[in-house]
């Protein structure tokens, strides 16, 4: 995976960054927090190890833009998973990592077998999101396809009778059956009386705030629009 490691000791930097290296990922380095920002918007990283403490822009303050930046648009881009490296070791200091919205932290001095292993716990996190994610996504996509299929049988059974009507009065007008003018009239009722049926099952349907379904044959529902529910 691709990861930042932004420390102001070179020799700190260069520790993280040959344990990651060695591990198998593309490492990019920053000497600073500003430098860190700047390849967060350029590169999105997706794992990022910040020093507490560095010149211009603190670790604390890059954690923070970050969970304060939104994806960019058009993209689905999953926000980094952060990881602080501190000296400090007090509750408050602690508490003050997480709530600027680190995934985790590591205390100093940290060794290499330490690190790996933090490393290897924040693959573990970001693959169960990703997991996570996709079932609710496909949750999503399920429930949606439900639902168009719950519409489509309510608006079938809905208008499946007043459209029988209203087709075959029209196809008993067109087919030049000599019918007296009161029979006409009927026809040209029966038209009216079911088109204006039709149109106001598809009021019905525009005009829903509180969508549920009920049971149409066993099991198979469909979208309640009984006029109750308007």
């Amino acid at each position: 995976m691709r990861v930042l490691v932004a420390d102001d000791d070179d020799d700190m930097r260069a520790l993280v960054a040959a344990v990651l290296a060695t591990a198998g990922h593309t490492v990019t380095e920053a000497a600073d927090g500003a430098g860190a920002w700047t390849i967060c918007e350029r590169d999105a990283p997706e794992f990022v190890v910040l020093d507490w403490q560095m010149p211009g822009l603190s670790g604390i303050e890059v954690c923070e833009r970050l969970r304060a930046r939104a994806a960019p648009a058009g993209t689905e881009a999953d926000p980094p998973y952060v990881l602080i490296v501190t000296a400090r070791g007090a509750t408050d200091d602690l508490q003050r990592v997480l709530d600027a919205g680190a995934d985790d932290y590591l205390s100093k001095p940290l060794t290499a077998e330490a690190l790996a292993t933090r490393v290897i716990i924040g693959e573990r996190r970001m693959a169960a999101d990703r997991a996570r994610r996709s079932a609710e996504d496909a949750l999503r996509r399920a429930q949606w396809v439900a639902g168009i299929a719950e519409t489509a049988i309510a608006v079938q059974h809905e208008i499946n009778n007043p459209l029988t009507a209203l087709l075959g009065n029209v196809a008993l007008l067109e087919s030049g059956v000599r019918a007296s003018p009161a029979e006409e009239r009927e026809s040209m009722r029966i038209i009216a009386d079911q088109a204006t049926r039709i149109a106001a099952v598809v009021r019905r349907l525009a005009t829903l705030r509180d969508p549920r379904s009920v049971e149409y044959l066993r099991g198979t529902r469909m979208l309640d629009l009984s006029s109750e529910h308007e």
